[in-house]
């Protein structure tokens, strides 16, 4: 399960502490021409930077393998390197055989009989370099058809942020080195942050992500319904621990009047006067914003002290888990989710027919 897409297909590779993770993109239309500047551009988004992120520096520059001649895709595999330019593994040799609490060590253990102790692997969120990468693709495609992603933080340490325009929400993000659009209360958020790292701690968020211009008629009837593929793709983002669409969770405390979207006319065309269903009914796209949510938990990695067990001893001991680490996933989560998000529409799109084998 490294393959995400029905013909839109993006396969991940590679491990955290490895010599490089990459993709391999397959099913990209001929003919999309490759803006290189934009794709660094987003690469820079996820990759760490200042007090709230990790200290690891890598560069995450994207080198393109194949698939591309001039600048132009061929409708071939599009394989992407990335290479790991900061690799220490130093501090993890004092507790390789130690199971980090909320980590994915002993369940990978557990399945194959053995896991990679330096930084977690595959389970690590240097894989979600290659997303960046694939869903820059995507977002070139979405681009041709006027399709537009905003990502931001909705909360960070259970301080929530006020949202009014997606688009300007994404403009006053981008500036912030916590992606918080709501300038008002971007410090108190802030020194949350720095209260948890000077305790050894750290915490997590909600991310959001609106995709505007979405075409109608997007997703499949019963299973393969545009929501649950959203959830799907979203969940399997490292650190992700649940997902909701437009009013989410909070729809079970409405009554049907309250919910519903009133159904009108506008400029001659079927629209509907709120988005309380987030844009999709039924499991298809109404044309209306597409927008949903995801929690994302702190970090895993703390040094405050904890229980585990060393495997091979067996026995309980505490663990310190030192090395560098983000205080906070949400802000470098942001473009990850825009990733899968895009990746998502570009292939419900190819599946609809909307977008030909050619551009």
């Amino acid at each position: 399960m490294n393959t995400f897409g029905y013909l839109f297909r993006v396969t991940t590779w590679g491990e955290s502490h490895g010599k490089a993770v990459g993709c391999v993109i397959d099913g990209c239309p001929a003919g999309l021409k490759i803006d290189h500047e934009f794709i660094a551009k987003e690469m820079q988004r996820r990759k760490p930077g200042g007090i709230f992120s990790s200290k690891r520096r890598e560069e995450d520059v994207v080198e393109i393998l194949s698939g591309v001649l001039d600048d132009v895709t061929l409708g071939t595999p599009i394989s992407i390197l990335i290479r790991n330019v900061d690799v220490d593994s130093s501090s993890y040799e004092k507790i390789r055989t130690v199971f980090r609490p909320g980590h994915a060590d002993f369940t990978y253990w557990a399945k194959f009989g053995i896991y990679d102790w330096r930084g977690g692997g595959r389970a690590s969120g240097r894989e979600t370099a290659a997303r960046v990468a694939a869903g820059a693709i995507a977002k070139l495609i979405l681009k041709r058809f006027g399709i537009k992603i905003f990502g931001y933080a909705k909360e960070i340490a259970g301080i929530k942020f006020r949202v009014e325009d997606p688009e300007k929400a994404f403009e006053i993000s981008e500036k912030s080195p916590i992606r918080c659009p709501d300038s008002e209360m971007e410090k108190l958020a802030e020194e949350k942050i720095v209260e948890a790292i000077e305790s050894g701690d750290s915490v997590g968020g909600i991310v959001e992500c609106v995709a505007k211009n979405v075409p109608p008629g997007l997703g499949e009837p019963v299973f393969g319904k545009l929501n649950a593929y959203l959830a799907y793709a979203v969940m399997s983002i490292p650190a992700v621990k649940g997902v909701e669409i437009g009013r989410g969770f909070e729809v079970s405390r409405l009554r049907g009047s309250e919910n519903n979207d009133p159904i009108i006319l506008k400029d001659g065309k079927i629209r509907f006067a709120k988005n309380d269903a987030g844009g999709i009914l039924g499991g298809i796209s109404n044309g209306e914003d597409v927008v949903i949510r995801a929690a994302v938990k702190p970090t895993p990695s703390i040094s405050k002290e904890q229980r585990s067990i060393d495997w091979e001893k067996m026995e309980e001991v505490s663990v310190s888990v030192k090395g560098r680490h983000d205080p906070c996933i949400v802000p470098r989560a942001v473009p990850v989710v825009e990733a899968m998000v895009s990746l998502v529409l570009v292939d419900c799109m190819i599946l609809q027919q909307i977008v030909p084998r050619k551009l």
